[in-house]
Parts: C-alpha cells; sequence; structure tokens
C-alpha cells in the first residue's frame, strides 16, 4: 500500500509544479507586456523582455519574444516544466504564456 500511496503523492506533486508553471508564464507575459506599454518607443523591447525574466524564479528556466506594431505590443513566454524538483531537469514539453497589450502614447 505505501508504494500506492508515495506513487499517488508524487503525481499530485507533479501536478502542482505543472499548475505553477502555467501561472508563472501567464504572469511573466502581463508583467513583461506592462513594462513595455509603458516604456519609449525605441526601449519597449528590451524593457519588454528584462521584465518577462525579472519575474521568473531561478529555478525557472525559459524565453521571452516581444514583438511591438500597429500600435499593440504582445510578450510569448515559454518555460520548461521541472521534474519534481524547481531547477533539475525539466520535461521535453513546454508551457506557454501569452499576453496583449495597446501600446501608451508618449508626449
Amino acid at each position: 500500500m505505501m508504494p500506492l500511496i508515495i506513487i499517488t503523492l508524487v503525481l499530485l506533486w507533479q501536478f502542482v509544479l505543472l499548475g505553477y508553471t502555467f501561472s508563472l508564464a501567464g504572469n511573466a507575459a502581463d508583467e513583461a507586456v506592462r513594462a513595455a506599454t509603458a516604456a519609449d518607443p525605441g526601449g519597449r523591447q528590451a524593457a519588454c523582455q528584462q521584465a518577462g525574466l525579472d519575474k521568473l524564479p531561478d529555478a525557472w528556466t525559459g524565453e521571452v519574444k516581444c514583438s511591438t506594431g500597429g500600435g499593440f505590443v504582445t510578450a510569448d513566454v515559454r518555460l520548461e516544466v521541472p521534474v519534481l524538483f524547481p531547477g533539475a531537469i525539466g520535461f521535453p514539453f513546454t508551457v506557454d504564456g501569452h499576453a496583449g497589450a495597446v501600446e501608451e502614447e508618449t508626449g
């Protein structure tokens, strides 16, 4: 009976990590877009990427891609889902977060 309980707990913990990774990806994308819309037009790309990466804990690795155009800023965050322990190895699939906002006018 004990192995079945341990396997169940490990699977539950892995699902918690998966859900938390989804939450992190969405929050990082939101923060990246928010920073980009408030930045000067020439510095939006850098502000977007920096804010997206700053909102991620060190144990989660990923990438932030930002794009601007047509008065709209979008950010896509892609994170690896850790296996049992954040900062260790990751699953071969990723979790995506996406956000968009209208650029603020300066002047």
